[in-house]
């Protein structure tokens, strides 16, 4: 019965994290639309927080529990969330995209994400492996990366924006009304509030989960959560899929990644008291998995110009492997390793 409890409220805490969360863009936007911000700048920004905004607030739940209680498992749980969900998004979500829709890209519309991304996975792989951890400079690094990636977002908003007025092209200007502020003034709080409880109940029962199933936080973290918190990927990649813009979906697949590994394990460090503190097989599968998995979704395309269909089934065979080994293998990688 107590299982049963956990899997409900769990379940309970995964809806509420989607639904808020479709409910916080679509108010975020609008209210940024109405006061004349381009739509690609809100794209660029509202949204690209909006869908990490999940992970964000279940990795930081977990660090604040970890520091209250000293339990070392919700520390796994902090890390393997954001790790886990970059993961999720590339070698599940993404592999079903490239499956469905290989597509052409332009080069230097990409280069730069990836090179971000994969540096970022690089750079945590390092200090998990050298220094156990992401501490101050580790965190200041990889925020560093964060910035980067803001500031390319907004200039090429910017950029984009200027070409299509110079082109005549507008956005359609709304014109807002009490009824329609009062919806998204509404939708807006009730998606910040679907978030925040639902990341709270999520954090709370995958940990009861693990204790009662005999599992570590880690492995409920990298399965259950990290896809669980990734389903906005999910639906923004299904949706761009059948309007088929294959740009769209892997454009939101890679910046959410980069705000996943460099916002998220900043703060968290933060939270934890300055140090992030990565061991075990945390550190010596989770972390080399995501890089690796990185690295097949952005190095041939680097020189290819194209996400192959191949890639995806790549990535998807991937992803089923290092799922077989999370599960039921990570303690004997450990020992391996070790």
């Amino acid at each position: 019965m107590e299982i049963l409890i956990a899997v409900v409220l769990l379940a309970v805490g995964i809806v509420l994290i989607v639904k808020g969360g479709d409910f916080f863009v679509d108010a975020a936007s609008w209210f940024a639309e109405v006061s004349g911000i381009p739509k690609l700048i809100v794209g660029a920004t509202v949204v690209s927080f909006a869908t990490t905004l999940p992970e964000l607030l279940v990795s930081a739940f977990a660090a604040v529990e970890a520091r209250s209680t000293g339990d070392l498992g919700l520390v796994d749980m902090a890390i393997g969330n954001a790790v886990g969900s970059v993961t999720a998004n590339l070698g599940l979500i993404f592999a079903i995209a490239l499956i469905a829709m290989p597509t052409v890209i332009r080069r230097k519309d990409y280069l730069l994400k990836m090179l971000l991304m994969l540096g970022a996975a690089a750079a945590v792989v390092v200090f998990s492996l050298l220094f156990e951890g992401v501490g101050l400079t580790s965190s200041i690094i990889l925020l560093a990366i964060f910035a980067v990636a803001m500031f390319d977002n907004i200039r090429t908003a910017v950029v984009t924006v200027r070409a299509n007025k110079a082109a005549g092209v507008n956005d359609e200007k709304r014109k807002p009304t009490k009824t329609l502020v009062a919806i998204n003034i509404g939708k807006f709080l009730v998606g910040a509030a679907g978030i925040v409880f639902g990341a709270d109940l999520l954090v709370d029962n995958a940990s009861d989960l693990a204790a009662l199933c005999g599992v570590s936080d880690r492995v409920i973290s990298v399965t259950i959560v990290a896809i669980g918190t990734s389903l906005p990927e999910l639906v923004t990649t299904l949706t761009a899929i059948v309007k088929k813009q294959a740009s769209l979906s892997a454009g939101n697949i890679i910046g959410a990644n980069i705000i996943d590994l460099t916002l998220i394990l900043p703060v968290c460090a933060v939270i934890s008291g300055g140090t992030l503190p990565v061991v075990g097989t945390v550190g010596i599968l989770d972390m080399p998995a995501c890089l690796l998995i990185g690295a097949v979704a952005c190095i041939p395309t680097m020189f290819t110009k194209k996400f192959a269909r191949w890639q995806g089934i790549l990535l998807l065979g991937l992803y089923a492997v290092y799922m077989v080994l999370t599960i039921f293998f990570g303690d004997a990688v450990l020992a391996l390793v070790k």
